[in-house]
């Protein structure tokens, strides 16, 4: 059991943050030029002047340069996927929710991967709810003490094993659940190691080896890495979500913390089923620009988490000016939809300047699209948010998502999905 515990105690400690370079730049006087490409210039040099442009031409582009040199090239569609509501509830949190577990089944065979989706939803709404999905970091079971969610599994030494009861409920700090189900909205999460455990190596253990060729042992350099398989799972989700009678398929925020929000993001700009995105203190390979050489960089990215990206991006350390893209034009994939970056005032590492200036740097896209920017290219203070069609702010405290940034997501969704 000690061996368990200790186990869930490290993951807790690589979703909470990293281990850092002591190279790392954290001086803004240290910071050297650079240069960010124009999202709204053409590959052949033209700049791009109305939204049809963007939505044919220049958009397209900028995913094809994505999945060529970052995240990698995920397979199309759903063709294998099925589901089966598990269990339901409607009367969990003390009658404040109907409690669901679908399990979501990556391919033909029973004991191939699988994904369960937990969803709350609001016991007294009427008619279909916004939602919020997001992946968890530790398993469904530690997002709540509700006794009624199932054990999950932890890895070890590359085995699964099974979670202990000792564990439930312990990142319920980070899913306010009872707070959300109050403003009106619902919650649908599921465990990222079910989709891909999260080391390097892992890949056996997922979904990448259901797509390969005849004969594939790996993934090919333009190919998905792990953060596009947990994406690409988000997308399964969604597939469910949009059958489900007491969902508003219309209305799903996607939503990720750290290695999840870049996550998140990637998802939302794939697929524009999303209604809103939301990403929280994602940094490097989120919403952070890669130029700004502050904080993690691509080589950080790649040395401690090759399986993160596509095998592509790893020609980038060190040369970040090289890439056809920065974090910026990956935000702009997002428009005209609501986007929110969110930020923590010591969290270093994940660059909070470089995550409002690629959002700054968003901005003239969603003005093509008539929508608004954030106004300023001043960051704002701690904990004085920035909602328009956009939103940002910078919270008081470590890498983390707390009540205080859902509380910020729970006005923006307001603005934006009532």
């Amino acid at each position: 059991m000690k061996r368990i515990a200790l186990c869930v105690s490290i993951l807790l400690m690589v979703s909470n943050g990293n281990s850092q370079n002591p190279a790392t730049n954290y001086d803004e006087s240290k910071v050297p030029p650079y240069k960010l490409p124009d999202p709204l210039v053409l590959s052949s040099g033209k700049p791009v002047r109305d939204a049809a442009t963007w939505r044919n031409v220049r958009r397209p582009e900028i995913l094809e340069l994505f999945r060529t040199h970052v995240y990698g090239r995920s397979p199309d569609g759903a063709k294998q996927v099925s589901w089966q509501v598990a269990s339901t509830d409607p009367k969990a949190l003390n009658g404040k929710a109907l409690r669901k577990e679908v399990w979501i089944q990556f391919s033909g065979k029973p004991d191939g991967p699988r994904m369960n989706l937990l969803m709350y939803l609001p016991a007294a709404a009427k008619g279909r709810v916004p939602v919020f999905l997001g992946l968890n970091f530790n398993g469904n079971h530690t997002i709540s003490t509700d006794p009624g969610i199932r054990l999950g599994f932890l890895w070890k030494d590359k085995q699964k094993l099974p979670a202990p009861e000792s564990t439930r409920g312990s990142t319920a700090s980070r899913w306010p659940l009872e707070r959300i189900l109050e403003r009106g909205y619902g919650v649908a999460t599921a465990h990222y190691f079910d989709i891909e455990p999260d080391f390097d190596g892992g890949i056996p253990y997922g979904i990448r080896p259901l797509f390969f060729k005849p004969g594939q042992t790996s993934p090919a350099p333009d190919e998905w890495g792990a953060i596009g398989a947990w994406a690409w799972a988000l997308s399964r989700a969604m597939d469910y979500l949009q059958t489900d009678p007491a969902v508003d398929g219309r209305r799903v925020a996607v939503l990720g913390h750290s290695r999840l929000g870049k996550t998140a993001l990637w998802a939302g700009a794939q697929d524009e089923r999303f209604a809103m995105v939301i990403s929280n203190d994602s940094g490097e390979g989120g919403a952070a620009l890669s130029r700004r050489i502050f904080g993690e960089t691509i080589r950080d990215l790649n040395t401690r988490f090759p399986h993160w990206f596509c095998g592509n991006y790893k020609k980038y350390n060190d040369r970040a000016d090289a890439l056809p893209v920065d974090q910026h034009m990956l935000l702009a994939l997002i428009a005209p939809r609501p986007l929110y970056v969110a930020s923590a005032s010591e969290d270093l590492w994940a660059d909070p300047r470089g995550e409002f200036l690629s959002l700054v740097a968003a901005g003239p896209v969603y003005r093509l699209l008539g929508k608004r920017d954030l106004g300023t290219d001043q960051m704002p203070p701690p904990d004085t948010p920035i909602q328009t069609d956009v939103g940002y702010h910078l919270r008081t405290g470590k890498h983390d998502i707390t009540a205080y940034d859902w509380e910020q997501y729970l006005n923006f969704a307001d603005r934006h999905l009532r």
